[in-house]
């Protein structure tokens, strides 16, 4: 009998959809439910997929009453697994059993953490699941601090756990109501805590082991250095825009929140129906570029924006991409625009596709803004919604499930899957004639 050699962007694949299936199975648990409450097999679904690929958008008005403590365990987990990545947590899960980690467990890895090759990827790992449980651990007391003195002691260790799981990892669910955090939007430590776990997540790993190590601006990595300066440049730009335009509604803290937790995470502590069109067309922009590389978050990633907006002003300039005397690559360059648009592409589709189907839903009030937003939120896996979610039809919901599933795992591995030269360099001895395009 031949063996069947399965591809690592295909084990990938297939690891987050058996989760999903198991996500959904344990949803579904009569004990899974609280008492009078009722979970179809398609919100059980829905709610299973936003999870694992920590996105934040439900069917479901109220999680926390909907949910059972188990219900609401197997979602954190669920989160968890979605933020640190399934082959992550199951390589570590073979390390302390002891059991050998192969060459092919390796580049598995390899891909799912996009890195450029196998060497150290054992240790990374170790190194992952060990800082992210310190980070947790600080915005758990955090947190605790805040809800202990609204909720009895397991209630507030409860929400403080789930709340840290969530923020940390970018998915934006959270289990105190329909209205997010807008009772807290002026408690400044749960905003302080909420940011700052949303941030360490958005920023990747290989970002925080970078300034751990070398502490210095000067000593860090190219990589690291494009990270923290598109990042911040967003969140202070991100602020002052939604404040200015929306100057009476909301304060600066929402403003500074709005702008940290829109391009990845989910969270409100604000109405986002109630925001300026020009707020929205702004945070429709920041969930398409969304958080950066080997993060907990999704969209085209900020290295992604990075590249291209060098790449742009040197061709425009006739020079070089070139920053700090070294020249970024063409295969970076290359793949930096092929992201952006295949993810443009797939956004017009899923548009275009969801304003077909919800053609006489009266429940939309402004059809076109709502259903661009959600298609935005689900590819950046961010969560945020002017409100539409629970009211689409369940062809509507399959769709949405399928763009955070692309969200998540990115578009290039989806479509690495027919990429039948994988991990095989396009070796040739033939060079073939230039072909002039006309372009512009």
């Amino acid at each position: 009998m031949k063996k069947v050699h399965l591809s690592p962007l295909i084990i990938i694949v297939l690891s987050f959809l058996t989760i999903i299936v198991i996500g959904t199975v344990l949803l579904k648990l009569p004990f899974s439910i609280n008492e009078g409450q009722s979970v179809s097999w398609v919100d059980a679904f829905f709610t299973s997929t936003s999870a694992i690929c920590v996105t934040g958008l439900s069917t479901i008005p109220d999680i926390g009453a909907t949910f059972s403590i188990f219900g609401k365990i197997v979602i954190a987990l669920l989160i968890h697994i979605g933020g640190l990545g399934i082959v992550t947590i199951a390589i570590y899960i073979l390390m302390i059993l002891g059991i050998r980690i192969g060459v092919m467990e390796r580049y598995v890895l390899k891909e799912a953490m996009n890195q450029p090759s196998i060497q150290g990827m054992v240790k990374l790992v170790k190194k992952i699941i060990l800082t992210s449980f310190a980070i947790e651990f600080v915005g758990l007391i955090m947190n605790f601090i805040v809800f202990i003195q609204d909720y009895p002691f397991w209630a507030a260790l409860g929400n403080s756990a789930f709340h840290t799981v969530s923020s940390f990892n970018n998915a934006g669910f959270d289990i105190l109501g329909s209205t997010s955090l807008m009772a807290y939007s002026d408690n400044v430590l749960l905003n302080i805590s909420t940011m700052l776990m949303i941030i360490l997540g958005g920023i990747g790993f290989i970002v925080i082991f970078d300034v751990a190590k070398k502490r210095k601006w000067r000593d860090l990595t190219i990589y690291t250095r494009a990270v923290i300066k598109i990042s911040a440049f967003l969140i202070v730009f991100g602020s002052l825009f939604l404040k200015l335009t929306n100057y009476d509604s909301i304060t600066w803290l929402q403003a500074i929140f709005q702008s940290v937790t829109t391009r990845t995470a989910g969270f409100s502590t604000t109405n986002i129906g109630s925001l300026s069109v020009p707020s929205l067309a702004l945070i429709m922009g920041f969930m398409f570029v969304g958080a950066s590389p080997n993060s907990t978050g999704g969209g085209i990633k900020t290295t992604t924006l990075y590249t291209m907006f060098f790449s742009t002003i040197s061709f425009l300039r006739g020079k070089p991409p070139i920053i700090k005397q070294k020249r970024i690559d063409e295969e970076t360059r290359l793949k930096a625009f092929t992201l952006a648009g295949i993810s443009i592409m797939m956004i017009f589709i899923v548009f275009i596709t969801l304003s077909s189907i919800e053609t006489n839903n009266p429940n939309l009030t402004n059809p076109f803004t709502d259903l661009l937003f959600e298609t935005m939120s689900a590819f950046g896996t961010v969560g945020l919604s002017t409100g539409i979610t629970p009211v689409l039809s369940t062809a509507s919901k399959w769709v949405v499930m399928i763009m955070m599933f692309v969200g998540r795992l990115g578009p290039i591995t989806i479509f690495g899957i027919f990429n039948k030269n994988w991990g095989h360099p396009n070796v040739s001895n033939v060079e073939y004639a230039p072909a002039k395009i006309l372009i512009g």
